[in-house]
């Protein structure tokens, strides 16, 4: 007998699986991770979201060019900021785009990050603005917008093929064959 559960926590989704094996029948020790995968695919359709550190390998500094550094991503709802630097050298302020164009926080502040290790998870699809707000900084350079997307974006056009496009269709084909193989379906019926 296979018991699974399903726990939603804050970090993600949790599973448990607890495996019994009957005397008179054993299950295969292969097909629990199966189903395990099966149920995380199912639930995530291969959605996986990223943790960008801001400034790459060079931190949240004023010798980045943070317009660059934007550019070079695609961001997505899900995804988080880390912004790391020296506490009480920089600070990571989320403002209007008002407040971003003029460099000026006196107004339109959203949020405040000032532990030089602030992760902002980007929640929603919209354009973010982010300044550091120590005197001369923003105006300095130390500051950058993005454009968060949707995740798994659906419409009615024909999608245009990537160079992704043939890993999505064998991600699809890998696992239609872990939910057939998992239910005990032989693969060669559907080759």
């Amino acid at each position: 007998m296979v018991y699974i559960e399903l726990s939603k926590k804050k970090e993600g989704v949790i599973i448990f699986v607890a495996f019994k094996a009957m005397e008179d029948k054993i299950i295969s020790c292969v097909r629990v991770p199966v189903i395990i995968l099966m149920i995380w695919f199912s639930l995530f359709d291969g959605a996986v979201s990223e943790v960008y550190d801001v400034g790459d390998e060079n931190g949240w500094n004023s010798e980045v060019d943070f317009a660059s550094w934007s550019e070079k991503y695609n961001f997505t709802v899900g995804d988080v900021l880390e912004f790391k630097y020296s506490k009480g050298q920089h600070n990571a302020f989320e403002v209007t785009e008002s407040a971003y164009r003029t460099c000026d926080t006196s107004s339109g502040v959203l949020a405040k990050y000032e532990s030089g290790e602030d992760e902002v998870k980007l929640n929603e699809s919209k354009k973010y603005w982010f300044v550091c707000n120590v005197s001369g900084h923003c105006l300095g350079g130390m500051r950058f917008g993005i454009d968060v997307k949707a995740g798994n974006i659906t419409n009615n056009s024909e999608p245009i093929p990537s160079a992704n496009s043939a890993s999505i269709s064998a991600y699809h084909r890998w696992s239609l064959g872990l939910y057939l193989f998992a239910f005990g379906i032989p693969l060669h019926l559907f080759s």
